[in-house]
């Protein structure tokens, strides 16, 4: 009987966190640049990042930040996940959940680098953090590697919909 209550407590704690899974669209490259492209009269900001990459991690507040200050605004935010496919069913749903990102998620399927990178962007050499801004309207395009702030990020995004 013990063993039994035991299992019923392991399965009461357990499934909260197993409904909290979500799944997470997988794009190609020629999906998202489709997405991407889809609306002139809308400022695309792309974060590309990963849960196993430490300055993704760090960064992920400034993109919170950003979502916030732009609700109202002709600005989507779209996080494109590089994470590994083996970890796009548990680890990646639950990290999304726990931290309670409320910018759109999409995982890019794509495995072989050398061909979708410099279809993003000629100059990207695959370092992550990289960040993409796009707004048709105006042509804009500006691709950002590495880490950058909030700030920074809206200071260009102002400037478009000037």
């Amino acid at each position: 009987m013990l063993f039994v209550k035991k299992r019923l407590l392991c399965l009461l704690l357990f499934f909260p966190f197993y409904g909290m899974s979500q799944t997470i669209p997988s794009y190609s490259m020629d999906t998202l640049l489709s997405r991407i492209h889809s609306s002139a009269d809308t400022v695309y900001v792309v974060n590309l990042w990963a849960t196993w990459c430490g300055p993704c991690i760090r960064e992920l507040p400034e993109f919170d930040k950003l979502y916030e200050d732009n609700i109202k605004k002709p600005v989507k935010i779209l996080m494109v996940s590089l994470d590994y496919k083996a970890d796009m069913n548990y680890k990646v749903p639950n990290y999304i959940q726990r931290r309670k990102m409320q910018q759109e998620v999409v995982w890019l399927n794509e495995t072989n680098p050398a061909s979708f990178m410099p279809r993003l962007d000629k100059n990207w050499r695959g370092a992550i953090p990289a960040t993409l801004i796009l707004y048709g309207k105006k042509n804009y395009r500006q691709f950002i590697q590495g880490s950058i702030r909030s700030e920074e990020i809206q200071t260009l995004i102002d400037k478009q919909l000037e």
